[in-house]
């Protein structure tokens, strides 16, 4: 009867008092059929995922931490701030959260919060650093690349500077051995007029022969005028001139003098002669009087 009174509780059926040895079997069965044991879900609750994702992203966090210290030291770069992460409370919220798996997940949510904001602390200092690092790396970038362009234009103008000097080397060893620095003394291909002239050996007188010259070439006062100014300056128009420094000689400043010999064997005593050599020489190398006269102005020699 008692059986059958314990069954009537659980079942919630009333059975009938004077129940025979045939219904106090059927509620047997039937209390046996009607408890279920409890079983654990196979999927964790909310809680544990939530404790797993905390865990997880701490993991990250402390692996970011250590790699943007490494990065910084091997750089070896001043990022301007001091290079370290305190990652002690990240580290022992997280150890809580571990030591609370056996605990009723009800206390994680708690715990993970605490280690979500580790976490936060964690990521903030990350990205800090790894800003600081990229700075500096982009500024060593840049210094580097100005003092590469630096030795890059100096050697550019070392090269030009080179180039120039031969250059004017060149030209001064080609000058040296036709002309000096006095004027005159270039040979021409161009052919010379034979000794002549009126014998006036003046300067007045030999500008007067080398006027008939110039007309004969076809240049006008213009090229006279160039002229006079070029051997007023380089002789005065005297026949007799002659450098010491440099032994050019004459009205056009031969060098050596013997040069005009091509232009009459009295080059020495004849203006004239003088006078039609030198109009060949600046024929030749300079095209007209007023072609060398500005040769002379720009250099100090023609």
């Amino acid at each position: 009867m008692l059986g059958v009174v314990a069954a009537a509780a659980l079942t919630g059926t009333a059975p009938a008092a004077t129940a025979s040895p045939a219904d106090l079997s059927t509620a047997r069965f039937s209390l046996a059929s009607s408890i279920t044991p409890t079983v654990l879900a196979a999927t964790p609750g909310p809680e544990k995922t939530e404790a797993q994702t905390a865990e997880t992203a701490a993991s990250h966090s402390l692996e970011a931490a250590t790699t943007v210290q490494n990065d910084i030291a091997a750089s070896g770069l001043d990022i301007g701030q001091p290079a370290t992460i305190d990652t002690a409370a990240l580290q022992q919220a997280t150890a809580r959260l571990e030591a609370a798996s056996v605990l009723p997940e009800t206390f994680l949510p708690g715990l993970a919060s605490e280690v979500a904001a580790a976490s936060a602390t964690v990521d903030q200092r990350v990205a800090e650093l790894r800003g600081g690092l990229d700075a500096a790396v982009a500024k060593k970038a840049e210094e580097e690349a100005a003092e590469k362009a630096r030795q890059e234009a100096e050697a550019a103008a070392a090269a030009k500077a080179a180039e120039e000097k031969a250059a004017a080397e060149k030209a001064a060893q080609s000058t040296s051995s036709s002309s000096s620095s006095n004027g005159g003394g270039g040979g021409s291909s161009a052919p010379f007029a034979t000794g002549g002239g009126s014998g006036d050996n003046s300067p007045a007188g030999a500008q007067a022969a080398a006027r008939e010259m110039l007309a004969s070439r076809g240049w006008g006062d213009d090229q006279m005028s160039c002229l006079v100014s070029l051997w007023n300056k380089e002789s005065g128009w005297n026949y007799k001139a002659y450098n010491a420094g440099s032994g050019a000689y004459g009205i056009p400043q031969a060098l050596p003098g013997s040069k005009m010999s091509s232009a009459g064997a009295d080059w020495q005593t004849n203006a004239a002669t003088q006078v039609s050599w030198g109009l060949g020489y600046i024929s030749g190398r300079y095209g007209t009087p007023c072609g060398a006269w500005d040769h002379s102005q720009s250099t100090g020699w023609y």
